[in-house]
């Protein structure tokens, strides 16, 4: 009896550590990563629809939430990725700033870079770096980066237009893992200036103020953290805000032209003046290092079917202080951005135009995604992960994103006359898929075109006009149509629901 026990026991922990053992193995079979940030996690309950439709978006992220709102603007984030069998990577998040015409974003700082991106528009951004005002015109196409703690504001300069910029949120020096914290340095009731928290008497000794003055500037600011500048929109509160920031900085010019040197104590208030004054003094700026326009940028590739354009430090030097990468593609209808693999990266990807189709592969040869992407939809592929993006045969396909590594992340691409496969091809190759050399050669070498390939029969079909419709591609042709009229309807007046 005491032997059959012993048995019993043996097998048991036999077959737990079987289990374990197969479990870490094979970790990557089936599901691997789901939405809510886990990795491996059983679905149970044994639905398999909804097992079926978590696993056809596993890669795209969830819909942009709103953390900021006012009459003047938003913005949206999209939370980025993290596995728990990570501890030290941090998540790089998407976000989406929309402003009206004539709005500012007030000054701030973050405790994560931000690259920013022009979708549509035109803005103005300053920001203090090594204790200078930094300011610099942006229009569509530019990238340029805000470093962590550096405050910083974004003015809406397009002429009646909606202000769209896309930024990556990178929180390797963030406070908290994943998460991003905003500092106001301006506000008053809403948002709050970082300044509230200190005494009263701290503050009029070090501004050299009264109380009732410093209660006119701390509690004046009731527009939100995006605020109209001018024009119709003006508020009481923030033409109380202007008259005040001017008078500020007159002291600061009277001072100036006093002492003959820049005092530290003043940064603010140049800032500050800068914003609301048309007769801000010039000598405080400085020229910024350029934006650069990822548009007026020659492709690093480009044939018939599409182009491809990326830049890394060498293109532009504050990419190298964040490791963040830059990349556009374009693709033609029907067009596919061959089968590849990022050996450096994770990428993260934007939809700016069209529809498609991206899919993603599991280590062990499975098929982790394929979902069908839109205008505004946010899609990741993790490093290593072998993956295609197609686009529809209804128009074009283009979409932005950031990858995670500045260095030249030089793509690996599996199909096509530049492919791993071409550079490998031999005996051995042809041994390893079963074939001979001869018929190996001749599957490889069909494939005349490289890194962007034509329409094939994998891309979402163009139908006739008598030609009847499926059902999920009504759906699909509907909502290529619902982003299309908001993409030309909507260049001014009102803030864009693109991004929801």
């Amino acid at each position: 009896m005491k032997s059959g026990s012993k048995l019993l026991v043996f097998l048991f922990f036999f077959l737990f550590f079987f289990s374990s053992f197969h479990n870490v193995a094979f970790g990557y079979k089936g599901r691997g990563y789901d939405e809510g940030g886990d990795e491996g996690q059983g679905q149970g309950g044994g639905q398999e629809e909804e097992e079926k439709e978590d696993k056809g978006k596993i890669f795209v992220l969830p819909r942009a939430k709103q953390i900021m709102r006012s009459e003047a603007g938003e913005f949206r984030v999209v939370r980025g990725y993290i596995s728990k069998g990570y501890v030290n990577q941090s998540p790089m998040h998407i976000g989406f700033i929309n402003m009206e015409p004539k709005s500012l974003f007030l000054p701030q700082y973050l405790d994560s870079s931000l690259m920013f991106f022009v979708r549509r528009g035109k803005a103005k951004i300053g920001w203090i770096n090594k204790e200078s005002l930094v300011e610099t015109n942006l229009k569509i196409g530019d990238v340029y980066r805000i470093p962590a703690g550096s405050t910083f504001y974004i003015l809406n300069t397009g002429e009646g237009q909606i202000l769209q910029l896309i930024c990556s949120i990178d929180t390797s020096e963030s406070l908290q893992m994943g998460v991003f914290q905003s500092f106001f340095v301006g506000g008053g009731m809403s948002p709050v200036s970082i300044l509230a928290g200190f005494e009263e008497t701290t503050l009029t000794t070090a501004f050299n103020v009264s109380s009732s003055e410093l209660e006119a500037i701390l509690t004046s600011q009731q527009g939100g953290p995006m605020v109209f500048v001018n024009g119709t929109h003006d508020s009481i509160a923030s033409l109380m805000q202007l008259k005040h920031q001017e008078r500020l900085y007159g002291v600061v010019d009277e001072d100036e032209e006093n002492d003959g040197e820049e005092q530290d104590s003043w940064t603010w208030r140049k800032l500050l003046g800068f914003v609301f004054s048309e007769n801000a003094n010039k000598k405080d700026k400085k020229s910024s290092s350029h934006a650069y326009n990822l548009y007026d940028r020659k492709p690093d590739f480009e044939n018939n079917h599409g182009s491809s354009r990326a830049l890394t430090y060498d293109d532009y030097e504050p990419l190298r202080h964040s490791d963040i990468g830059v990349y556009l593609v374009n693709l033609t209808a029907g067009a596919m951005m061959a089968p590849h693999i990022n050996p450096m990266a994770t990428e993260y990807g934007v939809v700016l135009r069209g529809s498609g189709i991206v899919q993603v592969v599991y280590p062990n040869g499975s098929s982790a995604m394929k979902a069908t992407v839109n205008e505004g939809d946010v899609f990741w592929v993790p490093r290593y992960f072998p993956f295609c993006q197609i686009a529809s045969r209804h128009g074009p396909f283009e979409f932005f994103g950031f990858s995670t590594s500045s260095h030249g992340n030089r793509p690996q691409f599996l199909v096509g006359t530049s492919s791993i496969l071409q550079t490998m091809k031999g005996p051995e190759l042809a041994m390893a898929f079963g074939v001979n050399e001869t018929t190996f050669n001749k599957w490889i070498n069909a494939q005349k075109e490289s890194i962007i390939l034509p329409s094939t029969p994998a891309s979402p079909p163009k139908l006739r006009p008598d030609e009847p419709q499926q059902e999920g591609e009504q759906e699909q042709q509907k909502e290529e149509q619902k982003h299309q009229h908001q993409h030309d309807g909507n260049q001014g007046g009102s803030i864009i629901e693109l991004w929801e």
